[in-house]
């Protein structure tokens, strides 16, 4: 039952560890290395895919002007003003991201269940379109790195797809190794990253002054009115900017609000600003180079370590991305959505560097998957953006419950400020949707897969609760009929985790009927998951005595908390209860699920319900319980 994969067990996590510990400079670097990878890699592919034939932009001065100034507005509008300086506000409790936000948006319409239930769902919708992303950013980060090759070492040319699939293959076997040796690396990589973005455009600015008119953002308007149905096409393209826009909101947990802002304000949005304009004087100049203009910005001879920069770049995205997906997946599992999964914890110091062997080979073969069936990053570019403008949208509208509900903001500020957002949103999502057949049809399917599992086990587990409440017995009038003196006392504590307090467990009356005997203590524990980030230690544990050696324990965690029963078991002491480590055993009760017509669920769902309660992972390990302190008894359910 070890991970012989771990270093050290898993380190305790009972408050928020990150930004208060470390310096100003050192978030700000770490935010650079971590939250702006993957958008600091769409200048490789962004402005070639504007120009590309099924678009229809004329490649000229004053269409480059107009795209280049969309795209520069489109980070002001999206990022800066949304994400920088409104969507990093509703932190809960420290925490960021999609679920962080679904929890926060919940809480503040707890009064209206049935809005709630739906503001839970459309949470749980974007966290698929997550997955999506998760297998997306890395195939076209890496095959737009990679073909620089065919201008680098052309021979190379006809080999991006074999060491483009090398290299994602290798990143994602070291996953298990964890990255605390080199993540160390990833700030300083990535802002050399954005130095060479910035200092390449800046060249070709100067020798074309003229496309610092598209800082204009008159010639934004003028490019979209100008496009007329033709808009949606090159919205389409032009969204490949904002990709990687949620990491800001995703990873505040880790460095906080003003490091992000930072980091956006002094170094990201300045390279990438600089580098758009340059690509676009570039072209002002030599519209041949729209072959590849990222890399005919540099000389011959710096074509190679721009190459090698720009792989490390894409690694590095990568791998921020693959990490947000072990992190996503956790959160859904304490959250109730996914089936518990092992989790291999790679560092002893720090509680948030994880590894999910399920999750991370399924990535790796829809990434392997993508790589072999779309071939280059313009055939990616088609499946890239509707799964990002979505998540958007939902992020939006959520916001606008945090805003409005949370906040008490008035009315009109919250509905005109939403309105825009949704609007801009809109016309983002309508971009990408007419790729539905080119590849956009990818995330979407990918993400209703994802959805009717996450929405299966959850409504499962209700059934199943339901199913234990109707068939068990009142755990209040078993102990207050219990006859004390009828039976042998084994001189040692039992704990009984279970998912209904109310009722008695089917290990306590399994043990009961075979073994004859009762232990002294018995402890009806249950673990709740809140809907808040972090639980602190002082409202960890809730112990309520029955009497005649019975007590109902409740242990509280946060859904980035990671569990520690044990140790919270330790916590009892205060509320007059001893739990001796070496005198404990662990019941457990195992339900083997039985689909049966008629009780609710459609029966495929039934059946793929049954199906994952079989392949979750056992609780043991992902409660910490002591492997040698551990009875399992079976029971059968019908649902």
């Amino acid at each position: 039952m070890t991970d012989s994969h771990s270093p050290s067990p898993p380190p305790h996590t009972d408050t928020p560890a990150g930004p208060a510990r470390q310096g100003l400079a050192a978030l700000t670097l770490g935010a650079v290395g971590v939250v702006y990878g993957d958008i600091g890699t769409s200048p490789l592919y962004t402005v070639k895919e504007v120009f590309a034939p099924h678009t229809g932009v004329p490649l000229d001065a004053a269409h480059l002007v107009g795209a280049i100034s969309v795209i520069f507005w489109a980070l002001m509008l999206v990022v800066t003003l949304k994400y920088v300086l409104l969507i990093l506000r509703a932190d809960n409790h420290g925490e960021g991201g999609g679920l962080a936000l679904t929890a926060l948006a919940a809480e503040a319409v707890k009064s209206r269940p049935a809005l709630r239930r739906a503001l839970l769902l459309l949470g749980v919708a974007g966290a698929t379109l997550f997955y999506g992303d998760s297998v997306i950013t890395p195939a076209i980060s890496v095959m737009g790195a990679m073909e620089g090759l065919q201008l680098a070492a052309p021979a190379l040319g006809a080999y991006v797809v074999p060491i483009s699939l090398t290299i994602l293959v290798g990143l994602f076997l070291v996953q298990r190794l964890g990255t605390t040796k080199v993540g160390r690396w990833f700030g300083p990589v990535i802002v050399l990253w954005f130095l060479m973005l910035g200092g390449s455009g800046l060249v070709h600015i100067a020798r074309e002054p003229a496309i610092l008119a598209a800082l204009d953002p008159v010639n934004a308007w003028g490019f979209l009115v100008d496009r007329g149905w033709h808009l949606f096409a090159a919205v389409g393209a032009i969204v490949l900017a904002l990709t990687g826009a949620e990491a800001l909101y995703a990873d505040m947990g880790h460095f906080g609000r003003r490091p992000i802002r930072i980091a956006w304000t002094g170094l990201v949005m300045p390279s990438l600003a600089l580098n758009y304009l340059g690509q676009g004087a570039l072209l002002m100049t030599d519209p041949a180079a729209i072959e590849n203009p990222f890399y005919r910005l540099f000389p011959d001879a710096w074509v190679l370590p721009a190459l090698v920069l720009a792989t490390m770049a894409a690694i590095i995205a990568s791998q921020a991305v693959i990490s947000g997906a072990y992190s996503l997946t956790r959160q859904a599992i304490q959250l109730g959505f996914l089936p518990r999964m092992a989790v291999r914890h790679t560092s002893a110091r720090e509680a948030g560097q994880i590894y999910m062997p399920a999750v991370n080979w399924a990535l790796l073969a829809g990434v392997v998957g993508a790589v072999l069936f779309f071939g280059s990053s313009s055939a990616l570019a088609g499946a890239y953006g509707i799964a990002v403008t979505l998540t958007m949208m939902i992020t939006t509208v959520l916001t606008y419950f945090v805003v409005r509900e949370g906040w008490r903001f008035p009315a009109p500020v919250a509905v005109s400020a939403t309105v825009v957002f949704l609007a801009v949103d809109a016309l983002l999502v309508a971009g990408c949707a007419i790729k539905f057949f080119d590849g956009g049809w990818f995330p979407l399917a990918l993400g209703a897969l994802l959805f009717g599992v996450m929405t299966t086990w959850s409504q499962g587990r209700e059934r199943l609760l339901d199913r234990i409440r109707a068939d068990g017995i009142s755990l209040e009038a078993f102990v207050g009929e219990f006859d004390a003196r009828a039976i042998h006392r084994a001189a040692r504590t039992a704990v009984y985790p279970v998912a209904d307090p109310t009722t008695v467990p089917q290990a306590l009356l399994h043990n009961l009927k075979h073994n004859q005997v009762l232990h002294e203590r018995n402890i009806i524990l249950t673990v709740r998951f809140r809907e808040v980030p972090w639980v602190p230690m002082e409202r960890r544990v809730e112990v309520e005595g029955l009497g005649s050696g019975f007590w109902r324990v409740t242990v509280n965690y946060g859904f980035m908390n990671t569990p520690d029963v044990p140790r919270a078991l330790e916590l009892t002491r205060s509320h007059g209860l001893q739990v001796p480590v070496f005198e404990t055993t662990f019941f457990l009760s195992r339900e083997s699920v039985v689909p049966a017509p008629g009780r609710g669920l459609t029966s495929w769902r039934e059946r793929l319900f049954a199906a994952l309660s079989r392949n979750a992972s056992g609780i043991v390990d992902f409660f910490g319980l002591p492997a040698t302190a551990v009875v399992e008894l079976g029971t059968r359910i019908r649902i």
